[in-house]
């Protein structure tokens, strides 16, 4: 098994290095990180159906990569799943899930690529991480979001040792601007030994 994508998608600089890693990773992405046992997707669909078991919903899967986090918020009991991401070739992938209503791309450039209050709850599964998006990518999500809105997201332990990270996201909950309801640490790629945080934030 070739860990070396993995690992190397840890230390990537630039959004646009982000891209084209992923670009060229697509192909074998799903079966490299199946192999460890990637377990936050479902950890954190399973987290926002607990707070907002609504089948019927417009979920937007931020970042949704090759589709895996669209299937784990399927198999969690969401009907209705949007994706976007950059990245085309690995929406190739996520098109051939068949769980998608939807799916395009965006500029990693856009400072705004949502629209605002489009979505009631919003996935960003290991998505807002080192190596793959910044934190300021949390703000976005969470001024897309309308009043009441939640975000359900992941921070692996690698994003937990940058506090750039985890101060973005308590920037928000002291100020008052979004409540946490939920937050646990488990397994994230259980073959590599490393853990996640999986959190659903909600704005307030």
């Amino acid at each position: 098994m070739n860990d070396n994508k993995i690992k190397e998608s840890y230390s990537l600089e630039t959004p646009e290095a982000s891209r084209a890693h992923y670009q060229k990773w697509a192909s074998s992405y799903d079966a490299e990180v199946g192999a460890h046992g990637y377990a936050t997707p479902a950890r954190v669909a399973e987290a926002l159906w607990s707070k907002m078991p609504e089948p019927q919903t417009p979920v937007l899967d931020y970042g949704c990569g090759t589709g895996l986090s669209g299937e784990a918020l399927h198999a969690a009991g969401f009907q209705v799943i949007d994706g976007v991401d950059p990245t085309p070739k690995m929406l190739e992938g996520a098109l051939a899930k068949g769980v998608y209503r939807k799916l395009s791309t965006f500029e990693i450039t856009d400072p705004n690529p949502l629209e605002e209050g489009a979505y009631k709850a919003i996935a960003a599964i290991g998505v807002i991480s080192v190596g793959t998006a910044p934190p300021e990518v949390f703000d976005i999500l969470m001024r897309a979001l309308p009043q009441g809105g939640l975000l359900a997201f992941s921070f692996n332990d690698h994003t937990l040792t940058d506090k750039s990270y985890t101060v973005r996201l308590n920037d928000w909950l002291d100020m008052g601007a979004a409540r946490l309801l939920f937050r646990e640490y488990g397994p994230h790629l259980p073959g590599m030994d490393l853990k996640s945080d999986v959190y659903v934030v909600e704005k307030a």
